[in-house]
């Protein structure tokens, strides 16, 4: 009996040596926006696909809220290797390359027909410069409409002068020098504690971000300019990519596709609902005047012209293939 208990064991351990084992890899994907943002929560949810998809195999961790990386240390993370993926906003790195800022230009797109239709003219060129940096676009995924909220009314540019206004791009910036405004550097993350310490008393930004960082809570006005749709991009490794079996690569590709399919069509969500939101915590929700629409249209034509003039070809064939009917 106990010869049999024992060839049992020995034949049971032999055949669990003889399994294939299948081996797990894990990425960590850093991102700069809270775990509420719906940015955030595409990512988890791409993520959750990917392991499904894998069987398994490739666990990818999200970490949200810069909470492993700042907004503009990512890009270089993931390039560097440190992270095998990561979501950066596009127009942050603009003054590296001038076509990652095209979807930051007021008034090019605006709106989401016209906001995809510059993404589609731009892929390609982003595709080709990430490959030179070793690097690969998984999706991309607009933010709901920009607006410009504000502690005072504003009826023209000119309420604009001298106002404390937080950039986060070279577009932002350039916005606030035209205007007469006080640029300064704010991350998403550092928002909240900007506005309370009166580092900041106007920005520009879209209803997502208004209602993440509580903006209500410190500005009364939002005007609804729908100056342009920038775009996250959830970037990865090309050699951390590359490492990973066929089977893998296709998940990954798969649940990215279903990602930004998924991530427009919540944008354009967001962007009802947290207007609401705005709404219903006090905040004066409305369209801007026609005098300041035409202000505005003006500095959006003077830096359409100044990034046309930087850009050279690239930014030339970018716009004339957003341009074609």
């Amino acid at each position: 009996m106990l010869r049999r208990v024992f060839t049992a064991v020995l034949t049971t351990g032999a055949l669990s040596l003889a399994l294939p084992v299948t081996a797990q890899t894990k990425w960590d994907l850093p991102a700069a926006y809270p775990a509420t943002n719906f940015h955030s929560v595409n990512l988890n949810t791409f993520a959750a696909d990917v392991d499904r998809l894998s069987g398994g195999k490739l666990k990818i961790t999200v970490h949200a809220n810069a909470s492993l990386f700042k907004a503009p240390e990512i890009k270089r993370a993931v390039q560097g290797g440190q992270a095998q993926a990561g979501e950066i906003l596009l127009v942050n790195f603009q003054n590296e390359w001038q076509p990652f800022g095209a979807d930051g230009l007021p008034f090019l797109a605006d709106s989401y027909e016209e906001g995809m239709k510059l993404y589609r003219a731009q892929k390609p060129l982003l595709e080709k410069k990430l490959a030179e940096q070793g690097m690969m676009l998984l999706y991309s995924v607009a933010w709901p409409p920009q607006g410009i909220y504000s502690k005072k009314p504003l009826n023209s540019a000119a309420d604009l002068k001298g106002i404390k206004w937080r950039a986060y791009s070279p577009s932002t910036s350039r916005i606030a020098e035209l205007v007469g405004a006080q640029p300064v550097t704010v991350q998403a993350a550092e928002l909240s504690q900007a506005l309370a310490t009166g580092v900041v008393e106007s920005t520009m930004t879209s209803g997502a971000t208004g209602v993440d960082s509580k903006l209500f809570e410190h500005l009364k006005f939002y005007y609804d300019v729908q100056a342009w749709l920038p775009k996250n991009a959830v970037i990865a490794n090309r050699k951390a990519f590359e490492a990973l079996d066929k089977a893998t690569q296709d998940a990954v590709m798969k649940a990215a596709a279903d990602a930004e399919v998924r991530g427009w069509a919540e944008s354009r969500k967001v962007n009802t609902s947290t207007l609401e939101v705005l709404r219903q915590n006090g905040m004066t929700v409305t369209p801007p005047s026609a005098q300041l629409k035409a202000d505005l249209k003006r500095v959006g034509d003077t830096l359409l012209k100044e990034w046309m003039d930087r850009a050279g070809a690239e930014g030339k064939a970018l716009v004339d293939a957003y341009n074609k009917p």
